[in-house]
């Protein structure tokens, strides 16, 4: 429900759209404000190794209750199953026509409806004076069919750096085989920063996997040639001097024409290249994209040089304020659209409820 980084100018690096307009925000509202807030009315939080915070129940049941128990307290009106049908400016505020034809007035409105396709939000704010950027996935596994990995699903490499060929876009962090190609930590890195770029090829390109942690081709060459040398007599699939899975060792061994049965003293210099360019530049084709484990975080939204980030409020419709993923902010998986979220609809209430008092 978040993550356990408390510098604002560091939490907001986990964002590819939004971190810099988050860095004032956060300094306001962060998550160490979260998790007291939830805290103090009776949400026991546990933090992960990984920074990640969840309610010590593991049951998203306990965040759901508190917020509508808080709602209840505050007097919020909870009104389900009732679409708006426009949201128009009038004189004093705002009209809301709802679906049974019925209308009501408002001092201000806020859209915090997230980031999916159809998002009612981002028409409103549309048909209200605002530019949106058009919605994409952030945060999916990538298609590959490479017999490479092929039949290696849930093996994972612990570090690699993928890129995406004949650009600058990479990351670095765990990957994961599974039976539709490749996930884990650095596909899902690399899928939020490059969402828009892989939108645009189709989700269809070329990825690089270096997987020696990044690590210059001549470094690996030089590696695996002081592995012959102290160990001549070994076969190559018993000595693995880069740390990698020993199926998928094989599997890449396989691919530079070098059979895991062979005897170290007995693979030539240009094997050895061979083999130290797969370990650092392998090239994968991607045809096609997975929602990882069905979030649904995509990349676009309202633009965001036209909301007051102090407030949450438009620029462009006085009262109209903005929170969460409706906004063209996404993070990296974690908790940080979590707390982008509870940032913004935290600055945003606050803000409306405040004018409201001056009214």
């Amino acid at each position: 429900m978040t993550h356990a980084c408390f510098e604002p100018a560091k939490l907001a690096a986990h964002y590819p759209r939004g971190g810099r307009e988050l860095i004032g925000p956060f300094n306001r509202w962060q998550p160490r404000d979260t998790m007291e807030w939830f805290a103090a009315r009776g949400v026991a939080l546990k933090t992960e190794a990984d920074g990640r915070v969840f309610p010590v129940t593991d049951d998203s049941a306990t965040i759901v209750d508190c917020l509508q128990g808080a709602a209840r307290k505050a007097g919020v009106v909870v009104r389900t199953g009732t679409p708006i049908r426009t949201v128009q400016r009038s004189q004093r505020g705002f009209t809301v026509t709802l679906g049974d034809g019925s209308a009501s007035a408002c001092d201000r409105v806020l859209l915090a409806t997230g980031g999916s396709r159809p998002s009612a939000g981002a028409a409103i704010a549309e048909r209200l004076g605002h530019r949106v950027e058009p919605p994409v996935s952030s945060l999916f596994t990538f298609h590959v069919d490479d017999a490479r990995i092929r039949g290696l699903e849930g093996l994972s490499a612990p570090a690699v750096l993928i890129r995406v060929a004949g650009t600058s876009l990479a990351a670095t962090g765990p990957l994961l085989v599974t039976h539709h190609g490749m996930s884990g930590p650095a596909v899902l890195k690399l899928s939020s920063w490059a969402a828009r770029e892989l939108a645009g090829k189709d989700y269809r390109f070329t990825v690089t996997v270096n997987w020696a942690g990044g690590r210059a081709v001549d470094d690996v060459a030089g590696l695996l040639a002081g592995a012959r040398e102290s160990n001549p007599r070994r076969q190559i699939r018993t000595w693995n001097p880069v740390g990698l899975p020993g199926r998928l060792w094989e599997r890449l061994t396989e691919a530079a024409r070098i059979h895991p049965a062979t005897v170290w003293t007995s693979v030539s210099n240009a094997a050895l290249k061979a083999l130290s360019v797969e370990l650092t530049a392998g090239e994968f084709a991607v045809a096609g994209k997975t929602m990882n484990k069905e979030e649904f975080v995509t990349c676009g939204g309202v633009k965001l040089a036209e909301v007051d980030f102090r407030t949450m409020e438009s620029r462009i419709c006085p009262g109209l304020h903005f929170a969460g993923e409706v906004l063209d902010i996404d993070g990296l998986t974690g908790g940080f659209n979590f707390q982008a979220a509870w940032t913004t609809g935290w600055l945003a209430g606050r803000a409306m409820a405040q004018a409201d008092a001056t009214i």
